[in-house]
């Protein structure tokens, strides 16, 4: 997965409109949807990630993020969406201190998260897969089989994959960290690494033209002798559970109705991944 810098953040300034140098100053309390309203515009953050939202060949934002916030928040009395790209660590002290009003960059709802933001129920469910060198040598369909071969495996910074790794006996310490996906295939394609973990989703998109890699069959990693099966979400402060029940509200509703799969189906989303996973649910998995 794509973990960009903040740099990306000027590669794409007309692609929304950006609220300008006090957009960046601390933001008053009270109510949170009132405050957007007011302001006209809601500051996303993102990590710059195929292809949750990241910037295009002709230097827009895009991804199923950025597209799916301008629907929610227009019909929430918002009208402008202004991404902001950080590092996907950064992406929830960012929040919490104020950086950008909400998250969305792909991230898994889970236990250790759900202690410091509060999600919406997420929008999509996603298992993992591998990037690894064509016709897979190794054998390398799930983290044990990682280990049975004595693997050199590489994630992306912040990846739930870390752990999932880890819970299937791989020390932390010989785990490769690497920047994002791109450099997964590229390290998968040069040797320097067995196998790279991430989503499906990330994975299967980023080897489409490569000639020397592929991607794994979905599977879902156990822990503790349980499946897990995550679920992505939009992510707010603690204080403004109010903006997040209102977000989903219109989340519900185009997932009845169909538009969610609609939006997110550009971008790679299968029907599979659709879900109707909570955000309660997955907080105490």
């Amino acid at each position: 997965m794509s973990r960009r810098s903040l740099l990306l953040g000027t590669a794409a300034a007309g692609a929304f409109t950006a609220v300008g140098a006090a957009g960046c100053g601390r933001v008053p309390s009270g109510d949170a949807l009132a405050r957007l309203k007011s302001q006209g515009t809601v500051r996303l953050g993102i990590a710059g990630e195929v292809p949750y939202g990241y910037v295009d060949d002709q230097g827009e934002f895009t991804g199923e993020a950025p597209e799916l916030a301008r629907v929610v928040f227009q019909r929430l009395g918002v009208d402008r969406v202004q991404p902001v790209a950080t590092d996907f660590a950064s992406l929830i002290p960012g929040l919490n201190s104020q950086q950008f009003d909400v998250v969305s960059a792909g991230m898994y709802i889970n236990k250790e998260r759900c202690a410091q933001v509060v999600f919406a129920d997420p929008e999509y469910q996603m298992l993992d897969a591998f990037i690894v060198r064509k016709g897979n040598p190794k054998n390398l369909r799930t983290y044990e089989d990682v280990v049975r071969a004595g693997a050199r495996l590489a994630t992306g910074t912040g990846y739930a994959e870390i752990g999932y790794a880890v819970a299937a006996g791989i020390p932390e310490k010989e785990i490769v960290i690497l920047q994002d996906q791109v450099a997964g295939l590229n390290a998968v394609e040069a040797g320097r690494v067995d196998v790279f973990a991430g989503t499906a989703l990330t994975t299967r998109e980023v080897v489409r033209k490569s000639a020397r890699a592929e991607a794994t069959e979905p599977f879902a990693a156990v822990v503790d002798g349980k499946k897990q099966i995550d679920g992505g979400g939009f992510a707010f402060r603690p204080t403004d559970t109010e903006l997040r029940d209102a977000f989903n509200v219109e989340i519900h509703k185009m997932k009845k109705s169909g538009e969610l799969f609609r939006i997110l189906k550009p971008f790679g989303f299968t029907e599979s991944e659709m879900t109707t996973l909570t955000a309660e649910e997955l907080c105490t998995k």
